[in-house]
């Protein structure tokens, strides 16, 4: 059995839209939202580099990354930290954007520069994701 269980993969399947954490070569941290994160398999995600070169430029630097994917609807989600691996060629490359082109991204082989494949070594449950309400008053916002 692999680290993804069944219910964290619905969950990413059905919210797509993951925040993928990475270091940048300073050593400060980059965060950054990615609309097309998927399953790949019982260890891995991927997300697909369509404007995303900060992002790739730092993985290959670095390959820690941290994905979060979060229902804001139930305010849960999990935190999926792991390594990456960027494919920009080859057959498996290939193999990948078709993924993205069944599942409905229009143009991907056009449109897609790298595939980021990360193998997910730790997956943990988030829960009672706050809701952050500003208020108003005379002077502004509090």
């Amino acid at each position: 059995m692999g680290v993804l269980t069944d219910e964290m993969k619905r969950v990413v399947e059905q919210q797509r839209l993951g925040f993928v954490a990475t270091v940048c070569a300073d050593g400060t941290p980059n965060l950054s939202p990615k609309g097309t994160v998927c399953v790949l398999d019982d260890d891995h995600l991927m997300f697909a580099d369509i404007r995303s070169p900060g992002t790739v430029a730092n993985l290959r630097g670095n390959p820690s990354v941290e994905v979060n994917v979060v229902d804001p609807f139930v305010r849960k989600g999990y935190r999926f930290k792991g390594r990456a691996e960027v494919l920009e060629a080859g057959a498996d490359f290939e193999r990948l954007v078709a993924v993205f082109a069944s599942r409905g991204m229009f143009d991907a082989p056009r449109r897609i520069r790298a595939i980021v494949v990360v193998r997910v070594d730790e997956a943990r449950l988030l829960t009672r994701v706050l809701t952050l309400v500003a208020k108003s008053d005379s002077q502004g916002w509090r």
